[in-house]
């Protein structure tokens, strides 16, 4: 069961889980945190276009890895290493678009604004099979890239390879390389070579 956020802005009274307004869209991501804490639970991101409101209540259904909407799988150890970055990230967001910031969830069904949700699958591929001693590497990277870029490096991904069962393949492992390999200078994006390595010819969408 996903709650609202509280906020005395009317708005953020509407506003679920990381930003996602149901008054306002109907697509967005959920975070699924498994309600125990062993390194090796599942943890799910699944995108959806189909939320359900009951009793002003978000009711995602289960998802399973072999789900054509769950985008990323990872085990909860490797969640930990990034969840305080990418919620630190989030919260910044949110508090400029004057949203209700929830605190840090440790389990269950986390709705999210379609934005973040692509931003934190970028971040998720890049760690998935990476060497674990990269992931700070990873995420100082994904730091440095502005949301515009994220939402690109999202849209390329998920469009050759955006399932969660297809890992270490194409694009997938592209973003892989790049976000662990290739240093990223804050404010500065993507460095040339990575950003013409990964476009492969194709065109910047924000969709």
């Amino acid at each position: 069961m996903a709650r609202r956020g509280t906020s005395s802005d009317t708005k953020a009274k509407q506003c679920f889980g990381l930003g996602f307004i149901p008054e306002e869209l109907q697509h967005g991501f959920i975070l699924h945190l498994p309600a125990g804490r062993a390194a090796t639970a599942d943890v799910f991101i699944s995108e959806h276009r189909d939320f359900v409101l009951e009793d002003g209540e978000i009711r995602p259904r289960p998802v399973t890895v072999n789900d054509p909407d769950v985008r990323v799988h990872i085990k909860r150890a490797r969640w930990d290493e990034i969840a305080t970055a990418f919620f630190e990230e989030a919260t910044r967001r949110l508090r400029r678009a004057g949203l209700a910031v929830p605190k840090l969830p440790k389990r269950g069904p986390i709705p999210m604004h379609p934005s973040l949700g692509k931003e934190l699958c970028v971040l998720c591929w890049a760690i998935e099979d990476a060497d674990i001693q990269l992931v700070p590497e990873a995420i100082r990277n994904w730091e440095g890239l502005a949301p515009e870029e994220r939402w690109w490096l999202y849209t390329m991904t998920a469009a050759a390879t955006g399932q969660a069962q297809q890992r270490g393949i194409g694009w997938r492992k592209a973003l892989r390389f790049a976000l662990t390999e290739n240093p990223v200078v804050k404010g500065e994006g993507l460095p040339p070579r990575t950003r013409k390595q990964l476009l492969e010819g194709g065109q910047l969408s924000l969709l």
